[in-house]
């Protein structure tokens, strides 16, 4: 049952939940049954679903599973009335009466070696991309490569098609040379990093330095605070993370913060998937910040946001306004 609308709306930047129903292909209404009750507890009106395939899949099967995904999210639109696709600045209409999903890459290896195959993602629906996972493909290198090259020629390609057509283009996972060289060469296209913490406080590769996070703000985008317990550091507790957020607020104002949860632990409970980067070990992926496991704990978290002195539009900001004014130009008017 969704939540009274006299609570605050949450957009979300990150869910790895299209695995889950893949997984649940030959169940009948797998959304609904086990992520559309979550998210409406916990009052989400907009939740970016990523498309991400793993290593054991990659190359041959990469487009294979990449077009599963993309299936299951079409399937959780079309079997529940509650549910819509976000593919125009229309579709933002009525968030909160209604749930927005928006189909988003995670890696670019879904397109095999062709930049121009993202032009069928964008037919799908696909409004967000993230360049690479932690590894290197054919784009770009990601955070975990110890050799860092940033964007190939066929990246630079890809970043110009999806600056033609105007899709978000997202960073997280990125290392700091395809970071950097993405952002010199993508204009006015809008920026965010769906999901990451900061390294200032916690210093691993997959975190954001302080410069980083300033280099998206000067392009008014948006850093994803996620509430992974690996990348939040210890203690991994609720009020560690928003010292994380805090931290982000003040060096690059409230403007440019929102949420990327991406609460994984459900996806590899359902699933059993591992992962064998040593960024994320296996084990980390069954662990959750106590009080906020998913999404259906946002009220425990805006709670915590009170306390800290957000409220207003500081508070509406970083719940779903700033991630939704970025969303709103990655999007064609209908």
């Amino acid at each position: 049952m969704r939540r009274p609308r006299t609570e605050p709306l949450i957009a979300d930047a990150h869910s790895d939940l299209l695995l889950e129903l893949v997984h649940r292909r030959l169940e009948e209404r797998p959304f609904e049954r086990h992520w559309q009750p979550q998210l409406e507890q916990g009052g989400v009106g907009l939740q970016v679903c990523a498309v991400y395939v793993g290593v054991e899949d990659i190359p041959e099967n990469a487009p294979q599973r990449g077009l599963e995904q993309a299936a299951a999210f079409e399937r959780s639109v079309e079997e529940s009335e509650r549910v819509v696709r976000v593919r125009s600045r229309a579709d933002l209409d009525g968030l909160g009466e209604r749930l927005g999903l928006v189909l988003s890459l995670e890696g670019c290896d879904v397109l095999g070696p062709d930049p121009r195959a993202i032009d069928v993602f964008w037919e799908l629906g696909v409004r967000m991309v993230g360049l690479t996972w932690n590894r290197r493909n054919a784009f770009a290198d990601g955070c975990g490569e110890p050799l860092d090259r940033g964007l190939s020629v066929l990246g630079e390609g890809l970043v110009d098609r999806l600056v033609e057509l105007g899709c978000a283009i997202d960073l997280a996972h990125a290392s700091a040379q395809t970071f950097d060289d993405a952002l010199g060469r993508c204009g006015d296209a809008p920026v965010l990093v769906s999901h990451a913490m900061c390294r200032a406080l916690h210093d691993v590769p997959r975190n954001l330095s302080d410069a980083q996070l300033r280099a998206v703000a000067e392009r008014d985008g948006v850093v994803g605070m996620m509430f992974v317990p690996l990348f939040v550091g210890e203690p991994a507790t609720i009020e560690h993370a928003l010292d994380h957020l805090d931290h982000a607020v003040s060096v690059v104002g409230v403007e440019h913060v929102c949420l990327g949860g991406d609460f994984i632990r459900q996806v590899h409970r359902a699933t059993g998937a591992g992962t064998p980067d040593p960024l994320l070990p296996a084990e980390e992926l069954d662990r959750a910040l106590p009080g906020l496991a998913g999404p259906e704990d946002y009220p425990t978290l805006v709670d915590a946001l009170r306390r800290r002195g957000y409220e207003g539009a500081r508070l509406d900001g970083i719940l779903s306004e700033n991630l939704l004014r970025v969303l709103g130009r990655a999007l064609p008017d209908a």
